[in-house]
């Protein structure tokens, strides 16, 4: 159930948004066949009776520190070439939030081999396409082109690793882009500062409080060296995992690879790491805040969670769509349909490669004060800590997310998406095929036991209010 920031550029920021699926013949058979049993009188096959074919991938790492991974399929006459690096926004300088995204956009200005439309000619000019996204933990560049055009964008995608035209005109202007995107997503949003505020309260040292789509004071406060010093620091081979997958010949695709990022020099410096570690919180606390773009109250409860690549993350994701994966989820139902106490209901497991967040966001239904709705959320989720979840909640929870896996695997670009990620994200390759079966294996016993070890710990309560309700809300403090 992430949440994500649009981009009104070419370029993307985006935070956990999927990849653009195509539904084929094959996917809508598997998609029908399970709605058709699912209206017979007996019952459908569970999760784990499902076995989806592995991805056959090859690896290899070149001398200069480059991971290579490579699916060979010539079910279309296409290729997906992703290259992720491992940097996204908690990597930001300090005082410099928003940088890592803001060097995305640089990354398309070109160099002296490569025009600023190089990538589009590339890509779109022959029916293909190309873009990127900046996530907390790393920047992702990925392209979708007819097989006979692989060639030239191995590489382009070398060039701008090795090289850019990073100059005071390009850099001005992406800052400018970058800037228009926060005003758009955050400043016109009458809950964007709320989307945000959620995260800044919720981690006390660790760098993932900052926001990645930035502020406006520190994208203005940034310089060109620094962006440079960027560049240099992050966009080198060892720090970076190149991904294609489609329709191309082994031999050819590893001279091409070889030929052009082979010859890019690994630097001796260390790549610096995040080593921050976010200490368990003491006690409870509660933020209040106005605003006067905000039509009604909001309110959000969040507690720290376990990294990716942890035991419960399996857990944590099944729990949360169980409790708000769509209208017949269990706080959509009992908050918005059944109590209309509020209008609008999410459940956060938005785990990342150091450590997480479990986030419960409501807008309020119109008249609902903020306390009761949080007293409504707070029966919720005790009924989870004290009951648990029903097994049929975590089969339709767990053929959601076969459901959703077979129609990423459809695709080379979601192929590749599913490998980079197990690669970089993960840290096991391997999770890209192992993943689905941890999932189907966990039970709702262990859905219980994962909320309860972290719901059980302190929270971080956010009010967000209009400003109308700022004299009643001091009225109600000065009494207390």
């Amino acid at each position: 159930m992430a949440t994500g920031f649009g981009d009104s550029s070419q370029r993307s920021l985006v935070y956990g948004v999927e990849p653009v699926v195509k539904f084929s013949l094959a996917a809508i058979l598997i998609v029908s066949t399970s709605l058709a049993r699912a209206a017979e009188p007996t019952p459908t096959p569970a999760p784990s009776s499902i076995s989806i074919r592995p991805l056959d991938f090859q690896h290899e790492t070149l001398p200069n520190g480059l991971e290579v991974y490579s699916v060979e399929d010539h079910a279309s006459p296409t290729v997906a070439v992703q290259v992720w690096y491992h940097v996204g926004a908690k990597d930001d300088p300090k005082e410099r939030s928003g940088f890592a995204h803001l060097f995305e956009h640089m990354m398309f200005k070109g160099n002296e081999h490569l025009t600023p439309d190089a990538f589009d000619d590339l890509t779109e000019n022959v029916g293909g396409e190309n873009n990127a996204y900046t996530a907390e933990d790393v920047t992702v560049y990925h392209e979708v082109v007819p097989s006979n055009y692989l060639q030239p964008i191995i590489w382009a995608e070398a060039e701008r690793m090795s090289s850019l035209a990073l100059n005071e005109a390009n850099f001005s202007s992406e800052r400018d882009v970058v800037k228009e995107e926060y005003r758009q997503s955050i400043a016109a949003n009458p809950y964007g500062e709320f989307y945000l505020d959620t995260i800044k309260q919720s981690f006390a040292v660790h760098p993932y409080k900052r926001p990645g789509i930035g502020s406006i004071a520190e994208l203005d406060a940034s310089k060109l060296p620094e962006v440079k010093a960027f560049h240099s620091t992050f966009y080198r081979p060892d720090n970076a995992t190149l991904v294609v997958v489609g329709d191309f010949r082994p031999n050819e695709l590893h001279d091409w690879i070889g030929k052009y990022f082979g010859a890019i020099e690994k630097p001796s410096e260390k790549i610096p790491r995040v080593t921050a570690k976010e200490p368990p919180r003491k006690e409870d606390k509660k933020i209040v805040e106005f605003s006067p773009k905000a039509p009604l109250p909001a309110v959000a409860v969040t507690y720290l969670a376990p990294s990716i690549r942890s035991d419960d993350a399996p857990a944590l994701q099944l729990a949360d769509e169980i409790l708000a994966g769509g209208e017949s989820s269990r706080l959509y139902q009992a908050l918005v349909y059944e109590q209309q106490i509020a209008q609008r209901v999410s459940f956060d497991s938005d785990l990342k490669e150091d450590l997480g967040l479990l986030t419960v966001r409501m807008i309020l239904a119109s008249g609902k004060a903020p306390a009761d709705a949080e007293k409504a959320l707070d029966e919720q989720i005790n009924k989870v800590l004290k009951d648990g979840v029903t097994d049929a909640e975590l089969e339709k929870a767990k053929n959601r997310f076969l459901t959703g896996k077979l129609l990423e695997l459809e695709t080379n670009n979601g192929k590749a998406s599913a490998l980079g990620e197990a690669a970089v994200i993960y840290g096991d390759p391997q999770h890209v095929n192992t993943g689905l079966a941890r999932l189907q294996a966990v039970t709702a016993a262990q859905v219980k036991e994962a909320v309860t070890r972290y719901v059980l710990k302190k929270k971080v309560l956010i009010e967000f209010l209009p400003e109308a309700m700022k004299a009643a809300a001091a009225k109600t403090e000065a009494k207390s």
